[in-house]
């Protein structure tokens, strides 16, 4: 039995008879809505330039454009998560929708630069309220035998989104103006919710409480860590106000970590942690995160700054590499559903880490396009295989009623991981090189990629502390009390 196919007993007499039409439908809903959430961490870094030149501000003000959505959209993932689980999944996915759309046309209309960063801090608790029930309605909408090929499509789509970013936000900054990367989303949100209303079932979770400490504990302390890491590389390391964000955020975290042990209905109990799926999925996602975030971020500034390609150019240029999720991601879903998640999410971060060190290898002030295409492929597909199978494992490795709780623990990892990465590697680049000439530039550039590449590494060999498959398929989790099974066979 694989993974996937752990689900709620009382769900096993009706998942086999889900009607088509609802799995398409549940597929497209999900996968769009996510797509929105996750275009929207890269797609404004290439339309930075012109938005300074439409609404003014000054380098800090226009850096708070990109960390506010990120910002708030970490911080407030797991308590999305738990809104949906305890008043119900569709309605708080058409909640996050209304947040995300009238958030995105109030950024399309912004008059001045603080207006943009207040609704983009907006728009990112739309996104925290809808991401985390994508996977569950999701979940919820496809039988067990499907959800590999779902998962995969899914993927592919949330993986092409935070890919080409970049992409789509400098083709349209380019073509037509910058105010279109938020215009974009708000006819694709107003599709969305009669849709979701009328296609998508309502769930429910634990039915708990809301753990009102554990919020507050999880959103102060990913706060101060997320800040800190996205102010660092401007305002120093040793800045008192970045000191104070990452000190703060360490100690708040530590008493989540001991409210999870020990409080009554966490919102994210620690005693997932024991199980190996849970814990090394979710480690080798953040460290996913991490070295991906921070390569694309320095490999698009390459592309322009040193190669001199134009937004749309240096976006078309990174299609192998953020294209390869579409074409991949499928296949990759069907294999996981036939030999299992961890053998195709290990191959695939060793596959990434192994592109990006080819990259560190060969990129120079000069580089011919010919000689990054190898590393850029490989990392293509690494990445495809990582994301398709990655959703399932994280579902599956916990009882169903708690696949809210694990989506956005595992979706706020993520967010850490890309904040921490491109910190990170942004001080490893500035460190080593800077942007004076396409030499200095180059000479921080190999060293913050080769990084990246150990770091995915990494996250390869965290994958493989997952269970084997027909282990995986039952986490060390509180069984699932067997009445409702017993009375589903009766029948």
């Amino acid at each position: 039995m694989s993974p996937q196919s752990a689900q709620p007993a009382e769900a096993l007499s009706t998942t086999p008879a889900t009607p088509r039409g609802s799995v398409v439908w549940a597929l497209v809903i999900t996968s769009v809505a996510g797509f929105m959430a996750a275009l929207d961490n890269l797609v404004v870094t290439t339309a930075l330039p012109a938005i300074r030149d439409d609404l003014g501000g000054a380098l800090h003000d226009l850096e708070w454009t990109v960390s506010a959505y990120t910002l708030t959209f970490a911080v407030l993932l797991m308590f999305g998560a738990a809104l949906g689980d305890r008043f119900g999944r569709r309605r708080l996915f058409l909640v996050g929708i209304t947040i995300f759309t009238a958030a995105s046309a109030a950024a399309a209309m912004a008059p001045g630069i603080d207006s943009l960063i207040a609704a983009r801090a907006v728009q990112g608790v739309g996104a925290a309220v809808m991401m985390p029930l994508t996977l569950t309605l999701l979940t919820a909408a496809v039988p067990a035998e499907r959800r590999g090929m779902a998962f995969g499509i899914w993927g592919a789509v949330n993986g092409l989104a935070v890919a080409s970013g970049p992409l789509i936000g400098g083709s349209l900054t380019e073509h037509i103006s910058w105010q279109w990367i938020f215009w974009l989303n708000v006819p694709l949100g107003i599709a969305l919710l009669p849709l979701a209303r009328l296609r998508l079932a309502e769930s429910h979770g634990t039915g708990n409480p809301l753990d009102v400490t554990g919020t507050l504990l999880a959103s102060g302390g990913l706060f101060g860590i997320v800040y800190g890491l996205v102010r660092g590389p401007a305002d120093g390391w040793t800045d008192t106000i970045v000191l104070t964000g990452l000190t703060a955020g360490a100690v708040l975290l530590a008493a989540f970590v001991r409210h999870g042990i020990r409080g009554r209905n966490p919102m994210l109990p620690m005693r997932l942690f024991r199980s190996r799926a849970f814990a090394g999925i979710n480690a080798a996602s953040l460290l996913m995160f991490l070295g991906m975030f921070g390569s694309i971020f320095l490999l698009s500034q390459y592309m322009q700054g040193v190669l001199g390609y134009s937004p749309t150019e240096a976006g078309l240029r990174m299609l192998p590499w953020t294209g390869m999720p579409m074409l991949v991601a499928p296949v990759a879903g069907i294999l996981s559903d036939r030999i299992g998640g961890r053998p195709v999410v290990a191959t695939g971060l060793f596959l990434q880490s192994a592109g990006l060190g080819y990259l560190a290898y060969v990129i120079t002030a000069d580089a011919s396009y010919a000689v990054q295409l190898p590393g850029l492929i490989i990392s293509g597909v690494g990445m495809a295989l990582y994301f398709a199978p990655a959703s399932a494992l994280v579902m599956g490795s916990v009882i169903p009623k708690e696949q809210g709780i694990a989506s956005g623990a595992n979706n706020a990892l993520r967010e850490v991981g890309g904040a921490l990465g491109i910190a990170i590697m942004s001080s490893i680049f500035a460190a080593q090189g800077g942007y004076e000439t396409p030499q200095s530039f180059v000479d921080g550039l190999r060293p913050a990629i080769a990084v990246g590449a150990a770091v995915v590494a990494l996250a390869g060999v965290a994958a493989l502390v997952i269970p084997a498959r027909r282990r995986a398929a039952t986490p060390d989790l509180p069984e699932l009390d067997p009445r409702p099974l017993a009375e589903t066979a009766a029948r």
